[in-house]
């Protein structure tokens, strides 16, 4: 009961639904209860094989390849959440087992181990605290603790009357009138195709938005390829006597591979506003290339650039998979940003939930820290 407790709370908590969140919370007091080591271990694997499900599917979409690879990489991922609850879990109970679930929830959202800290309960903090900011996502931690103490039903009663408040009053987060961010559904197209004409559409939509008032345009991830002389020209050239701003992503390679970035496009030119801390684990991010003098593979920038500036406005990016883990949004929220920009290229997700689980935290955040927030993504 406990294990297939722990796979409902990971599927319905991390179904995409922004309200599911808290669900989350209800991970601690399963794996407290354990009986044994073992079953905290099970708890842990149903829980975040459920919460990460779609990962298969989109290793399936982005290879090209059958199932099996897939498999073998959603259980690969589970590894570090799995050992470090297995590891931590204790049969005394009290305020022992309390600090070892609060070591562990440190460990999963900190690299190392927060390089693959997903489905992280205190991302629920924006649902039950919106605009809390820090002190929300201190009682965020306390309520935690709580689960995995003989008091858990008080706090699963507290936590359930706020997130019975917050979803009957819940808005989303404000957007900003001159900030404009632009969906695309281009598929693996998008960063793939070389050819101007993608280009010039690009242009063309960036265009009507400035047209419509929006004084900063956001496009996905990728939406520029890679960033060339020829293409920085024609943006430029085309942008030339227009006062919009686009931020839009894009690949800059250099020595021993590439950076997945963003840039800062204007008539005046373009350059290079924010390099991703944590690009994609394994298809993007590829660290035993270098260990072995090969090189490629997307560079990690693991606490560079947190904010960033455009037009007197400070952001707070998060690029695809930098929204599914903790510490690259707590590290620019220390900042105090005024909006956070999400984008992705989420063309290889299809068939999944994970663009929605993503923009669900990236909307948790925005609420738990009172910021505006701008999403573009490609499908």
């Amino acid at each position: 009961m406990l294990v297939a407790s722990a796979a409902v709370t990971g599927g319905i908590a991390w179904s995409g639904n922004v309200l599911t969140l808290p669900l989350s919370l209800a991970f601690p007091v399963l794996w407290a209860y354990a009986p044994s080591r073992i079953t905290a271990t099970l708890v842990s694997v149903a829980y975040f094989l459920a919460a990460s499900r779609g990962l298969p599917q989109g290793v399936v979409n982005y290879y090209s390849a059958d199932l099996w690879p897939g498999l073998a990489l959603w259980t690969a991922a589970s590894l570090a959440f799995v050992i470090v609850h297995a590891v931590l879990w204790t049969k005394r109970p009290g305020a022992r087992r309390a600090m070892r679930y609060g070591l562990a929830a440190v460990l999963m959202g900190l690299p190392p181990f927060g390089i693959v800290g997903w489905a992280h309960p205190l991302t629920a903090a924006g649902v039950l605290f919106p605009g809390w900011g820090w002190f929300g996502l201190a009682a965020a931690a306390a309520v935690l603790l709580m689960m995995t103490t003989r008091r858990w039903s008080v706090a699963a009663a507290v936590m359930a009357g706020l997130w019975g408040w917050s979803a009957a009053t819940w808005t989303a987060p404000p957007l900003s009138k001159d900030w404009m961010g632009i969906d695309l559904e281009l598929g693996q197209s998008l960063g793939r195709e070389t050819g101007l004409d993608l280009h010039r559409d690009l242009i063309a939509t960036v265009k009507n938005a400035a047209a419509e008032g929006a004084r900063a345009v956001v496009l996905p991830e990728s939406a520029l390829g890679f960033l060339t002389p020829t293409v920085e020209r024609l943006w430029s050239m085309e942008l030339h006597g227009t006062s919009v701003t686009v931020l839009a992503g894009a690949a800059v390679l250099n020595s021993g591979g590439y950076d997945n970035v963003t840039v800062k496009v204007s008539g005046n030119g373009a350059h290079v506003l924010y390099r991703e801390r944590m690009p994609v684990p394994v298809s993007m991010w590829q660290p035993w290339r270098a260990w072995t003098g090969q090189g490629g593979g997307a560079h990690a920038h693991f606490f560079a650039n947190p904010v960033i500036e455009v037009a007197g406005t400070r952001i707070a990016p998060l690029i695809c998979y930098e929204q599914l883990i903790l510490w690259p949004t707590l590290q620019s929220m220390l900042l105090s940003p005024d909006v956070i920009v999400a984008t992705g290229n989420g063309w290889w997700t299809s068939g999944t939930s994970i663009v929605d689980i993503q923009k669900a935290s990236a909307t948790a955040w925005a609420k738990l820290f009172g910021v505006r927030l701008v999403t573009a993504f490609n499908i």
